[in-house]
């Protein structure tokens, strides 16, 4: 009599080639959509590390959308005058400073004093510290989509002078939170 046999256990074999694809494409999905969210945040967002004495903090997370309120840091753009030139270079950075004044508050000024809805806010000094003039900036109501920023620090540059006077929502990059 013959043995007998069993008949040959068909061996399976895992098709990794297609598990190998699969995953390719997945992670080429998730790189793609991670790609475009940082895309979409950047879009919307910054940061900006602030190199001067004039705030307490030095570097702050801009939102580009975010209306500015009374209280918050703005960054913008600062004009294009001789002082600017001289003490930041032809190409400045954006500068950040905090909202003193909204649209419609009043800014008059009593001596050296600038007022903000009969409030002091800042004290004018005559000339820089390298004995540039300083002109006083703007008075009177703050116009629509304009703020009036500026800083505690005696020597800041900001609205209280004529070289950046109101800030409007044309200059205004963002509106930040300090992170440090």
């Amino acid at each position: 009599m013959l043995p007998v046999t069993e008949p040959p256990v068909p061996v399976l074999r895992p098709r990794h080639g297609n598990l190998a694809r699969w995953l390719a494409i997945g992670v080429l999905g998730a790189g793609l959509s991670a790609s475009s969210a940082l895309s979409a945040w950047r879009d919307e967002h910054a940061i900006l590390i602030n190199t001067t004495q004039s705030l307490p903090n030095w570097a702050f997370f801009i939102h580009k959308a975010r209306k500015p309120a009374r209280g918050d840091f703005v960054v913008f753009t600062p004009p294009v005058t001789p002082i600017i030139t001289a003490h930041f270079g032809p190409k400045s950075p954006p500068f950040a400073k905090q909202v003193y004044g909204m649209p419609g508050d009043l800014v008059t000024r009593e001596g050296n004093a600038v007022l903000i809805n009969g409030a002091e806010v800042a004290r004018l000094k005559p000339r820089t510290k390298r004995g540039e003039v300083l002109m006083p900036g703007p008075t009177g109501r703050i116009p629509e989509h304009c703020y009036y920023l500026g800083t505690a620090h005696s020597d800041g540059l900001d609205s209280r002078y004529a070289d950046i006077g109101f800030v409007c929502r044309a200059r205004i990059i963002g509106t930040g939170d300090a992170i440090l």
